[in-house]
Protein backbone atom coordinates (compact mmCIF):
# COMPACT_ATOMS: atom_id res chain seq x y z
CA UNK A 1 0.00 0.00 0.00
CA UNK A 2 1.75 2.82 -0.74
CA UNK A 3 -0.24 5.91 1.55
CA UNK A 4 -0.67 8.22 -0.63
CA UNK A 5 -3.46 11.18 -0.01
CA UNK A 6 -5.86 9.59 -2.44
CA UNK A 7 -5.62 6.52 -0.21
CA UNK A 8 -6.72 8.73 3.14
CA UNK A 9 -9.94 9.68 0.95
CA UNK A 10 -10.52 6.05 -0.10
CA UNK A 11 -10.66 5.17 4.08
CA UNK A 12 -13.01 8.29 4.86
CA UNK A 13 -16.12 5.89 5.27
CA UNK A 14 -14.29 4.32 8.12
CA UNK A 15 -14.28 7.92 9.85
CA UNK A 16 -17.34 7.89 11.36
CA UNK A 17 -18.75 7.18 15.40
CA UNK A 18 -21.15 4.33 16.29
CA UNK A 19 -22.37 3.48 19.06
CA UNK A 20 -23.89 0.14 20.94
CA UNK A 21 -25.44 0.88 24.48
CA UNK A 22 -23.13 3.17 26.11
CA UNK A 23 -20.01 2.42 24.06
CA UNK A 24 -19.44 5.17 21.84
CA UNK A 25 -16.74 4.78 19.14
CA UNK A 26 -15.29 7.48 17.01
CA UNK A 27 -14.55 5.44 14.09
CA UNK A 28 -14.64 2.27 13.02
CA UNK A 29 -11.50 0.84 13.27
CA UNK A 30 -11.05 -1.97 15.86
CA UNK A 31 -7.50 -3.14 17.36
CA UNK A 32 -8.00 -7.16 16.79
CA UNK A 33 -7.11 -9.26 19.84
CA UNK A 34 -3.87 -10.63 19.45
CA UNK A 35 -1.98 -13.13 21.50
CA UNK A 36 1.59 -11.59 22.38
CA UNK A 37 2.65 -14.14 25.03
CA UNK A 38 4.30 -11.21 27.23
CA UNK A 39 2.41 -12.30 30.39
CA UNK A 40 4.63 -13.30 33.22
CA UNK A 41 2.98 -16.18 35.16
CA UNK A 42 -0.59 -14.91 33.91
CA UNK A 43 0.08 -10.80 34.47
CA UNK A 44 -0.20 -8.49 31.75
CA UNK A 45 3.77 -7.72 31.04
CA UNK A 46 4.49 -3.95 32.46
CA UNK A 47 4.94 -2.95 29.08
CA UNK A 48 1.20 -4.08 28.17
CA UNK A 49 0.03 -0.41 29.22
CA UNK A 50 2.24 1.62 26.93
CA UNK A 51 1.47 -0.82 24.04
CA UNK A 52 -2.55 -0.69 24.17
CA UNK A 53 -2.19 3.18 24.89
CA UNK A 54 0.33 3.31 21.87
CA UNK A 55 -2.86 2.16 19.84
CA UNK A 56 -5.17 4.03 21.49
CA UNK A 57 -3.17 6.96 20.43
CA UNK A 58 -2.85 5.95 16.76
CA UNK A 59 -6.23 6.94 16.80
CA UNK A 60 -7.99 3.16 16.87
CA UNK A 61 -11.52 3.08 17.87
CA UNK A 62 -11.40 0.39 20.03
CA UNK A 63 -9.28 -1.99 21.43
CA UNK A 64 -9.80 -5.34 21.65
CA UNK A 65 -7.62 -7.29 24.41
CA UNK A 66 -5.45 -10.60 23.55
CA UNK A 67 -7.11 -13.48 24.41
CA UNK A 68 -7.78 -13.64 28.32
CA UNK A 69 -7.98 -16.59 30.72
CA UNK A 70 -11.18 -16.44 32.53
CA UNK A 71 -11.27 -17.75 35.99
CA UNK A 72 -10.43 -21.45 36.38
CA UNK A 73 -7.61 -23.15 36.78
CA UNK A 74 -7.68 -24.81 32.98
CA UNK A 75 -8.48 -21.71 30.66
CA UNK A 76 -4.82 -21.32 29.77
CA UNK A 77 -1.60 -23.55 29.60
CA UNK A 78 1.35 -20.76 29.23
CA UNK A 79 2.54 -18.42 31.67
CA UNK A 80 2.34 -15.68 29.21
CA UNK A 81 -0.95 -15.72 28.23
CA UNK A 82 -2.81 -13.11 30.95
CA UNK A 83 -5.17 -14.15 32.74
CA UNK A 84 -8.17 -11.78 34.22
CA UNK A 85 -8.29 -13.02 38.28
CA UNK A 86 -5.94 -12.75 40.98
CA UNK A 87 -4.65 -9.71 42.55
CA UNK A 88 -1.28 -8.83 40.62
CA UNK A 89 -3.23 -9.48 37.33
CA UNK A 90 -6.39 -7.47 37.85
CA UNK A 91 -3.56 -4.58 39.47
CA UNK A 92 -1.92 -4.98 36.13
CA UNK A 93 -5.06 -4.76 34.12
CA UNK A 94 -6.54 -1.87 35.99
CA UNK A 95 -3.29 0.20 34.69
CA UNK A 96 -4.19 -0.70 31.21
CA UNK A 97 -7.57 0.29 31.43
CA UNK A 98 -6.56 3.59 32.75
CA UNK A 99 -3.72 4.57 30.36
CA UNK A 100 -6.05 3.93 27.29
CA UNK A 101 -8.39 5.56 28.85
CA UNK A 102 -6.22 8.77 29.35
CA UNK A 103 -5.59 8.29 25.38
CA UNK A 104 -8.98 8.71 24.93
CA UNK A 105 -9.59 5.92 24.22
CA UNK A 106 -11.64 2.75 24.54
CA UNK A 107 -11.03 -0.85 25.58
CA UNK A 108 -12.03 -4.02 26.33
CA UNK A 109 -11.16 -7.54 27.38
CA UNK A 110 -11.54 -10.93 25.01
CA UNK A 111 -12.06 -13.65 27.64
CA UNK A 112 -11.29 -16.93 26.95
CA UNK A 113 -10.83 -20.29 27.90
CA UNK A 114 -8.51 -22.92 25.99
CA UNK A 115 -10.99 -26.07 26.46
CA UNK A 116 -9.76 -28.69 24.42
CA UNK A 117 -6.81 -27.13 22.84
CA UNK A 118 -4.77 -26.61 26.52
CA UNK A 119 -1.40 -27.16 25.98
CA UNK A 120 -0.76 -26.57 22.29
CA UNK A 121 1.07 -23.60 23.36
CA UNK A 122 4.03 -25.55 25.27
CA UNK A 123 6.92 -26.62 24.31
CA UNK A 124 6.46 -30.38 25.62
CA UNK A 125 3.93 -32.58 27.15
CA UNK A 126 0.53 -32.81 27.83
CA UNK A 127 -1.63 -31.00 30.23
CA UNK A 128 -5.11 -32.04 31.60
CA UNK A 129 -7.81 -30.30 29.31
CA UNK A 130 -11.30 -29.74 29.20
CA UNK A 131 -13.64 -31.64 25.99
CA UNK A 132 -16.87 -31.30 25.15
CA UNK A 133 -16.83 -35.26 24.08
CA UNK A 134 -13.40 -36.42 25.21
CA UNK A 135 -11.83 -35.55 21.56
CA UNK A 136 -10.14 -32.29 20.03
CA UNK A 137 -12.31 -33.77 16.17
CA UNK A 138 -10.30 -34.41 13.44
CA UNK A 139 -7.27 -32.24 13.14
CA UNK A 140 -5.65 -30.97 9.85
CA UNK A 141 -3.24 -28.22 8.61
CA UNK A 142 -2.44 -26.46 11.91
CA UNK A 143 0.81 -24.52 12.93
CA UNK A 144 0.74 -26.53 16.82
CA UNK A 145 3.32 -29.37 16.83
CA UNK A 146 3.20 -32.36 15.61
CA UNK A 147 3.85 -34.17 18.95
CA UNK A 148 0.94 -31.95 20.53
CA UNK A 149 -1.31 -33.06 17.94
CA UNK A 150 -0.50 -36.70 18.51
CA UNK A 151 -0.79 -36.51 22.08
CA UNK A 152 -4.06 -34.16 22.10
CA UNK A 153 -5.74 -36.85 20.17
CA UNK A 154 -5.56 -39.61 22.82
CA UNK A 155 -9.11 -39.40 24.03
CA UNK A 156 -9.93 -38.37 27.11
CA UNK A 157 -12.77 -38.02 29.49
CA UNK A 158 -15.96 -36.19 28.65
CA UNK A 159 -16.91 -32.75 30.83
CA UNK A 160 -19.10 -33.19 33.38
CA UNK A 161 -22.01 -30.83 33.84
CA UNK A 162 -20.51 -29.74 36.57
CA UNK A 163 -17.23 -28.81 34.56
CA UNK A 164 -19.41 -27.10 32.48
CA UNK A 165 -20.92 -24.53 35.42
CA UNK A 166 -17.81 -24.42 36.50
CA UNK A 167 -16.84 -22.78 33.35
CA UNK A 168 -19.87 -20.63 32.81
CA UNK A 169 -19.48 -19.33 36.71
CA UNK A 170 -15.59 -18.37 35.96
CA UNK A 171 -16.48 -16.18 32.53
CA UNK A 172 -19.25 -14.37 34.76
CA UNK A 173 -16.59 -13.47 37.13
CA UNK A 174 -14.24 -12.53 34.91
CA UNK A 175 -16.26 -10.19 33.22
CA UNK A 176 -17.64 -9.00 36.83
CA UNK A 177 -14.11 -8.44 37.41
CA UNK A 178 -13.64 -6.75 34.01
CA UNK A 179 -16.48 -4.39 34.84
CA UNK A 180 -15.28 -3.24 38.55
CA UNK A 181 -11.57 -2.67 36.48
CA UNK A 182 -13.80 0.13 34.21
CA UNK A 183 -13.34 -1.78 30.80
CA UNK A 184 -15.74 -0.75 28.05
CA UNK A 185 -17.41 -3.98 27.49
CA UNK A 186 -17.01 -7.44 27.27
CA UNK A 187 -15.56 -9.23 24.41
CA UNK A 188 -16.69 -13.47 24.54
CA UNK A 189 -14.17 -15.42 22.52
CA UNK A 190 -16.24 -18.25 20.88
CA UNK A 191 -14.04 -19.31 18.05
CA UNK A 192 -10.68 -21.32 16.73
CA UNK A 193 -11.62 -24.21 18.57
CA UNK A 194 -11.26 -23.01 21.90
CA UNK A 195 -13.52 -24.35 25.05
CA UNK A 196 -17.20 -22.86 23.21
CA UNK A 197 -15.97 -23.41 19.78
CA UNK A 198 -15.54 -27.19 20.71
CA UNK A 199 -18.92 -27.58 21.68
CA UNK A 200 -19.96 -25.90 18.27
CA UNK A 201 -18.26 -28.11 16.31
CA UNK A 202 -20.07 -31.51 15.09
CA UNK A 203 -16.18 -32.73 15.40
CA UNK A 204 -15.81 -32.25 18.64
CA UNK A 205 -19.28 -32.19 20.27
CA UNK A 206 -20.46 -35.56 19.65
CA UNK A 207 -22.48 -35.09 23.37
CA UNK A 208 -26.35 -36.56 23.34
CA UNK A 209 -27.25 -34.50 26.69
CA UNK A 210 -28.69 -30.76 26.40
CA UNK A 211 -24.97 -29.84 25.56
CA UNK A 212 -25.07 -31.73 21.92
CA UNK A 213 -27.23 -32.42 19.24
CA UNK A 214 -27.89 -30.47 16.15
CA UNK A 215 -26.17 -27.00 15.02
CA UNK A 216 -28.79 -25.34 17.02
CA UNK A 217 -28.51 -27.93 20.67
CA UNK A 218 -24.95 -27.42 20.24
CA UNK A 219 -24.84 -23.65 21.04
CA UNK A 220 -25.93 -24.68 24.59
CA UNK A 221 -23.12 -23.92 26.03
CA UNK A 222 -22.23 -20.51 24.22
CA UNK A 223 -26.10 -19.38 25.36
CA UNK A 224 -25.52 -19.91 28.66
CA UNK A 225 -21.97 -18.27 28.67
CA UNK A 226 -23.32 -15.47 26.84
CA UNK A 227 -26.35 -14.74 29.59
CA UNK A 228 -24.02 -14.84 32.14
CA UNK A 229 -21.58 -12.34 30.53
CA UNK A 230 -24.76 -10.04 29.69
CA UNK A 231 -26.02 -10.73 32.85
CA UNK A 232 -22.38 -9.72 34.61
CA UNK A 233 -21.94 -6.34 32.25
CA UNK A 234 -25.51 -4.93 33.10
CA UNK A 235 -27.73 -2.89 30.98
CA UNK A 236 -25.20 -0.56 29.33
CA UNK A 237 -21.79 -2.03 28.41
CA UNK A 238 -21.99 -3.93 25.32
CA UNK A 239 -21.18 -7.54 24.36
CA UNK A 240 -19.16 -8.93 21.48
CA UNK A 241 -18.95 -12.80 20.51
CA UNK A 242 -16.22 -14.05 18.21
CA UNK A 243 -16.82 -17.24 16.29
CA UNK A 244 -15.06 -18.40 13.56
CA UNK A 245 -15.62 -21.61 10.81
CA UNK A 246 -11.47 -22.70 11.05
CA UNK A 247 -9.90 -23.99 13.93
CA UNK A 248 -6.24 -23.68 15.68
CA UNK A 249 -6.13 -27.61 15.21
CA UNK A 250 -7.63 -27.56 12.04
CA UNK A 251 -7.45 -24.59 9.74
CA UNK A 252 -9.83 -26.08 7.02
CA UNK A 253 -12.51 -27.29 9.63
CA UNK A 254 -16.16 -25.32 9.14
CA UNK A 255 -19.31 -25.22 11.72
CA UNK A 256 -21.26 -24.83 8.87
CA UNK A 257 -21.52 -26.04 5.39
CA UNK A 258 -24.52 -23.54 4.62
CA UNK A 259 -25.80 -20.47 5.50
CA UNK A 260 -28.87 -22.29 7.05
CA UNK A 261 -26.89 -24.35 8.96
CA UNK A 262 -24.98 -20.66 10.34
CA UNK A 263 -27.93 -19.55 10.77
CA UNK A 264 -29.20 -22.54 13.10
CA UNK A 265 -25.93 -21.68 15.16
CA UNK A 266 -25.64 -17.87 15.39
CA UNK A 267 -29.53 -17.43 15.91
CA UNK A 268 -29.37 -18.55 19.22
CA UNK A 269 -26.11 -16.83 20.12
CA UNK A 270 -27.42 -13.71 19.20
CA UNK A 271 -30.62 -13.68 21.06
CA UNK A 272 -29.06 -14.50 23.94
CA UNK A 273 -27.46 -11.02 24.57
CA UNK A 274 -24.53 -10.05 22.15
CA UNK A 275 -24.77 -6.89 20.55
CA UNK A 276 -21.65 -7.36 17.74
CA UNK A 277 -21.04 -10.41 16.48
CA UNK A 278 -17.09 -10.50 15.64
CA UNK A 279 -16.35 -13.23 12.31
CA UNK A 280 -12.80 -14.01 12.66
CA UNK A 281 -11.45 -15.06 9.56
CA UNK A 282 -7.94 -15.43 6.78
CA UNK A 283 -9.22 -13.21 4.57
CA UNK A 284 -11.92 -10.25 4.53
CA UNK A 285 -12.38 -11.17 0.73
CA UNK A 286 -13.02 -14.59 0.96
CA UNK A 287 -16.84 -15.51 0.15
CA UNK A 288 -17.97 -17.86 2.86
CA UNK A 289 -20.11 -20.10 0.88
CA UNK A 290 -20.49 -20.95 -2.87
CA UNK A 291 -23.22 -18.63 -4.73
CA UNK A 292 -22.41 -15.97 -2.64
CA UNK A 293 -19.84 -13.18 -2.56
CA UNK A 294 -20.64 -12.07 0.99
CA UNK A 295 -17.53 -13.21 3.65
CA UNK A 296 -18.40 -14.71 7.42
CA UNK A 297 -19.17 -11.54 8.72
CA UNK A 298 -21.11 -10.30 6.16
CA UNK A 299 -23.39 -13.33 6.85
CA UNK A 300 -23.38 -12.94 10.10
CA UNK A 301 -24.58 -9.20 9.69
CA UNK A 302 -27.35 -10.53 7.40
CA UNK A 303 -28.85 -13.65 9.68
CA UNK A 304 -28.86 -11.98 12.62
CA UNK A 305 -29.39 -7.98 12.31
CA UNK A 306 -26.28 -7.38 14.10
CA UNK A 307 -23.12 -5.00 13.54
CA UNK A 308 -20.56 -7.59 12.21
CA UNK A 309 -16.69 -7.03 12.70
CA UNK A 310 -14.69 -8.39 10.01
CA UNK A 311 -10.72 -9.13 10.03
CA UNK A 312 -8.56 -11.02 8.01
CA UNK A 313 -5.35 -9.82 6.28
CA UNK A 314 -6.14 -6.38 5.97
CA UNK A 315 -3.48 -4.35 4.12
CA UNK A 316 -1.06 -7.45 3.67
CA UNK A 317 -0.88 -10.00 1.62
CA UNK A 318 -1.45 -13.33 3.49
CA UNK A 319 -3.12 -14.48 6.33
CA UNK A 320 -2.46 -14.56 9.78
CA UNK A 321 -2.41 -18.38 9.53
CA UNK A 322 0.07 -18.22 7.10
CA UNK A 323 2.05 -15.84 9.48
CA UNK A 324 1.77 -18.66 12.35
CA UNK A 325 3.40 -21.07 9.32
CA UNK A 326 6.22 -19.02 9.41
CA UNK A 327 5.73 -17.62 6.42
CA UNK A 328 6.41 -13.52 6.04
CA UNK A 329 3.58 -10.73 5.07
CA UNK A 330 4.37 -7.98 2.77
CA UNK A 331 2.08 -5.04 2.65
CA UNK A 332 -1.10 -5.06 0.26
CA UNK A 333 -3.05 -2.52 -1.93
CA UNK A 334 -6.31 -4.03 -0.69
CA UNK A 335 -8.03 -1.26 1.57
CA UNK A 336 -10.28 0.05 -1.86
CA UNK A 337 -11.42 -3.77 -1.92
CA UNK A 338 -12.41 -3.02 2.07
CA UNK A 339 -13.91 -0.02 1.71
CA UNK A 340 -16.18 -0.82 -0.95
CA UNK A 341 -17.32 -4.11 0.61
CA UNK A 342 -17.58 -1.71 4.10
CA UNK A 343 -19.89 1.04 1.57
CA UNK A 344 -22.19 -1.88 1.08
CA UNK A 345 -23.44 -2.48 4.30
CA UNK A 346 -21.53 -5.97 4.37
CA UNK A 347 -20.00 -4.97 8.13
CA UNK A 348 -19.92 -2.10 10.13
CA UNK A 349 -16.28 -2.29 11.95
CA UNK A 350 -12.93 -3.19 10.57
CA UNK A 351 -10.43 -5.16 12.91
CA UNK A 352 -6.48 -4.69 12.23
CA UNK A 353 -4.43 -7.59 13.35
CA UNK A 354 -0.60 -7.72 12.46
CA UNK A 355 -0.73 -4.40 10.52
CA UNK A 356 -1.03 -2.40 14.21
CA UNK A 357 1.58 -4.80 15.46
CA UNK A 358 3.52 -3.40 12.43
CA UNK A 359 2.69 0.34 12.95
CA UNK A 360 0.79 1.44 16.14
CA UNK A 361 -0.76 4.32 14.61
CA UNK A 362 -1.85 2.79 11.40
CA UNK A 363 -5.24 3.88 11.87
CA UNK A 364 -4.38 7.47 12.09
CA UNK A 365 -1.88 7.15 8.80
CA UNK A 366 -4.78 5.33 7.20
CA UNK A 367 -6.75 8.27 7.30
CA UNK A 368 -4.04 11.06 6.50
CA UNK A 369 -3.07 8.91 3.67
CA UNK A 370 0.46 8.56 5.04
CA UNK A 371 3.11 5.54 4.90
CA UNK A 372 2.91 3.01 7.30
CA UNK A 373 5.49 0.57 8.52
CA UNK A 374 4.96 -2.96 7.44
CA UNK A 375 4.94 -5.66 9.10
CA UNK A 376 7.31 -8.86 9.82
CA UNK A 377 7.64 -11.46 11.76
CA UNK A 378 10.37 -10.33 13.75
CA UNK A 379 7.83 -7.89 15.36
CA UNK A 380 6.07 -10.45 17.18
CA UNK A 381 9.33 -10.73 19.45
CA UNK A 382 8.92 -7.58 21.19
CA UNK A 383 5.76 -5.36 22.78
CA UNK A 384 6.01 -2.41 20.84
Amino acid sequence: MSGSTSTGAVAAPLFQPLSVRSLHLPNRTVMAPMGRMFAVDGVPSPEAAAYYRRRAEGEVGLVITEATGVDHPLSADHPGVPVMYGDEAIAAWKVIVDEVHAAGGRIIPQLFHQGMLRGGGLADGTVPSLRPSGTIGVPGRTSYSPKFIEEASSPTTPMTDSDIQDVIDAFSRSARTAVALGFDGIAIHGAHGYIIDSFLWGESNTRTDSYGGDHRARTALAVEVIKAVREATGPDLPVFFRFSQHKSSNYDARIAETPQELEQILGPIADAGIDVIDASMRRFYQPAFEGSDLNLAGWAKKLTGKPAVVVGSIGLNNSATETFLKEDSAAADNIPQLIERFGTGEFDLVSIGRSLIGDSHFVSKLRAGRPFTPFHRGLLDTLV
